[in-house]
């Protein structure tokens, strides 16, 4: 029977875009291949459609690929979907997404679609609206007066009416229309207040009403509901229970969504009598809303027990680790699992009938699958992302070809194999709050339960030898770099030093001890600036994901810099001249065979590049390829896969550097100047090594795949020959 298409509509008009591209590519990455095709549509700013190529899908930012839609991409009309779908995943978010418009334009279209219809979505983006239906139903909601956009801001007049309503500070701020917590803030003085409702105001491209809200006090949580599609009851998840970074007034855009920010537990460390109440108020609040089949529910429990509602979404954000998967992990369903229950629960309710097809996969079930351990957490600076990191490869290693094990090191050093419930948690420190420490396994045992260790770990002992060392005493094939590169590639110092003897351009740099610095600081700041002026780079030699990396423009900025180095427990900072050109990221695979992929270009704001643009959705951008000559392109592509090869790098690695050409350069001829090998570079759902290889046609789980492959042919070839022969088995 022919496959269901499943559109895939991520993109649109609302500030929540960039959210929207993470949930979409997530989606499409979890159907069921068997049952569905699924047919990636973006949606631009400017109401544009599109057929998006599935090599922009694994992009970070829109406005990495949107400048190629025109050239690259099939663009349809509204009317035109029916020819290309046969059902709508809206994968969107906010304004135009959630609010009835595009329920509205599917319907007269015809199109079936997944989550609440009209006037549920209607009254799921207008908060003002919620209160007074919620209030019908006897549903605590926050107390709270609406402003206007066309109402003068009249500071007496707006504590006036606060006094009437029995508000006091602290008030929380928020656009009536928006969600994803744009332009919420938390305000606790009268002169904070006209800023805030401005920010609120304006925070999208029309002015909008602000609501003025009393700050509620208590566990604050998010309880996910779905509607039962055999007998139509609706069930509640275990609600999620948020907690803030010290020092943070509320969940903001980055506690949502910045990996390793605020703590998530589920289920909710409250009672089983304080859960069921959340969970019973939550499916009053779905059925005083007209919501179906899933929705968000968002609020506080209070001291005395009781439920305050403060935001109903209807539809729920599908980053990997977002609250839906955690809650739908406790009931030991995967992402694939739910995605696909999703998917199924609707097409029921519109008499759509679907049948799986056989896949040639499945035929083969006598062939033996490969054991693969995937490391993730570690002890080190970017153990948050690494848990990005090695739950995405593990989404990504076919199932029909791997058994995977995904497996925890904690803060000990100690291995712990995860569930799905474990794995799909947001930070590494709520995996060891809830780890069931009976189930921890030696080192030594990896050698009988795995054919294969797949390294997802970042920094540390994870990327710095050591853990190459345990893996080859114990003969075990794994990815990436040998022993001595992957210690050689850690020492930022020692890579400059030896790239430098090679022939290869560096930055100008300079090694300062923290023995040194604290004997006499003063000396030591002199020392360095007669080396190398202002403006300066500092960073850990030994560390990365920008993990305090800093700019010093003047020598208070330098002090700072390098006392928060030395206070977090580094031995050595790294000082390096400020290279003015075009930052490139250049992914590379191959053993003795070596291929560089395109060059991406790095976009800093602030002159360095964030570890939030690095990994937070919609804060950094990449051009790839980066948009430079295609001469420029090779020179830089055949610089990397020397510097490669001198360093021995094996599998793959990231090699940044700066492109200068001869009119940028102060030697007057064009050259590119190599920052940092990443041996172990970061694996995350929209990393650039994906769109790299998206680029000359390889898609995420093949790359993946070609990791593993050339793991194998590195350390016991008569595997990788062995291994080979079955993938071809498989596909053919």
């Amino acid at each position: 029977m022919k496959k269901v298409r499943i559109g895939v509509l991520m993109g649109g008009m609302s500030i929540e875009r960039e959210v929207s591209l993470n949930s979409g590519r997530t989606i499409c990455d979890h159907l069921d291949t068997n049952r569905y095709e699924a047919i990636p549509l973006f949606q631009t700013q400017q109401n544009n459609l599109y057929i998006l190529p599935w090599s922009f899908l694994y992009r970070g930012k829109i406005t990495d690929f949107e400048h190629r839609l025109q050239q690259e991409a099939e663009q349809i009309a509204w009317d035109d979907l029916k020819k290309n779908i046969d059902f709508m995943y809206i994968a969107q978010h906010g304004y135009y997404a959630e609010d009835g418009r595009m329920q509205g334009l599917l319907e007269v279209l015809g199109i079936p679609y997944l989550g609440s219809k009209i006037l549920g979505s209607a009254l799921g983006m207008d908060k003002s609206m919620q209160k007074k239906i919620l209030s019908m139903y006897n549903i605590q909601t926050p107390h709270s007066i609406t402003i206007y956009p066309n109402t003068p801001l009249i500071i007496d007049d707006i504590l006036k009416e606060l006094s009437v309503k029995k508000i006091s500070f602290p008030v929380v701020i928020k656009p009536a229309h928006e969600g994803s917590s744009f332009g919420i803030s938390a305000v606790y003085s009268t002169e904070e207040l006209i800023p805030a409702i401005s920010k609120a105001l304006y925070i999208s491209s029309a002015p909008q009403p602000v609501l003025i809200e009393e700050k509620i006090e208590g566990m604050e949580f998010t309880c996910v509901t779905l509607v039962d599609p055999e007998t139509g009851k609706i069930l509640a998840l275990p609600p999620t229970e948020l907690t803030l970074n010290k020092g943070a007034k509320l969940l903001d855009y980055e506690h949502k969504y910045m990996p390793g920010f605020a703590q998530k537990f589920t289920p909710a460390r409250c009672s089983q009598h304080d859960t069921t109440t959340i969970q019973e108020t939550c499916l009053r609040v779905m059925k005083a809303l007209n919501f179906s089949t899933i929705s968000r529910i968002d609020g506080f429990l209070k001291q005395d027990g009781s439920v305050v509602i403060i935001d109903p979404n209807t539809l729920c954000g599908m980053s990997p680790s977002s609250f839906f998967f955690n809650q739908a992990a406790q009931l030991n369903m995967s992402h694939t699992d739910i995605i696909n229950y999703l998917i199924a629960s609707e097409l029921k309710n519109y008499n759509l009938e679907i049948e799986a097809t056989r896949n040639a996969m499945e035929q083969n079930s006598t062939t033996a699958k490969i054991r693969i351990g995937v490391l993730l957490g570690g002890t080190s600076n970017e153990k948050e992302t690494s848990l990005n990191s090695g739950r995405n490869v593990c989404y990504k290693l076919s199932p029909h070809t791997y058994e995977v094990t995904p497996l925890f090191i904690d803060s000990n050093m100690e291995l712990y194999p995860l569930n799905q419930k474990l794995l799909v948690h947001n930070t590494t420190s709520e995996i060891e709050y809830d780890l069931d420490r009976s189930t921890k396994i030696t080192w030594a045992s990896l050698s009988d339960k795995f054919d294969f260790i797949f390294i997802a770990l970042h920094g540390g002992l994870g990327e710095n030898g050591a853990v190459q060392g345990m893996l080859e005493t114990l003969k075990i094939p794994y990815n990436g770099s040998s022993v001595l590169t992957s210690a050689l590639a850690m020492d930022k110092y020692a890579t400059n030093s030896f790239l430098h003897a090679q022939g290869f351009e560096i930055p100008k740099n300079f090694l300062v001890a923290k023995s040194e610095w604290l004997q006499n600081q003063e000396k030591t700041i002199a020392h360095i600036t007669s080396l190398i002026p202002y403006p300066l780079v500092i960073k850990p030699h030994d560390d990365g994901c920008s993990v305090m990396v800093a700019k010093a423009d003047n020598q208070e900025q330098l002090l700072s810099a390098l006392t928060k180095i030395f206070e977090h427990g580094k031995n050595y900072a790294l000082i390096e001249e400020y290279i003015i050109g075009m930052e490139l990221t250049v992914g590379v695979l191959g053993n003795d065979t070596v291929q560089a992929l395109p060059p991406s270009q790095a976009v800093a704001n602030n002159g360095i590049l964030s570890i939030e643009e690095k990994f937070l959705p919609g804060a950094g951008e990449n051009q790839t390829p980066a948009p430079l000559p295609k001469t420029a392109l090779e020179l830089v592509k055949r610089t990397m896969e020397k510097v490669y090869t001198a360093v021995g790098c094996a599998g793959y690695a990231r090699i940044d550097c700066f492109y200068q050409s001869a009119t940028t350069s102060p030697t007057k001829k064009e050259r590119v100047i190599v920052l940092e090998i990443n041996s172990l570079p970061a694996l995350t759902p929209a990393t650039c090594l994906f769109h790299q290889a998206a680029e000359i046609g390889i898609k995420p789980m093949e790359l993946i795949d070609k990791i593993v492959s050339l793991g194998f042919e590195k350390h016991d070839p008569i595997k990788h020959i062995a291994t080979s022969q079955q993938e071809v088995n498989q596909t053919s």
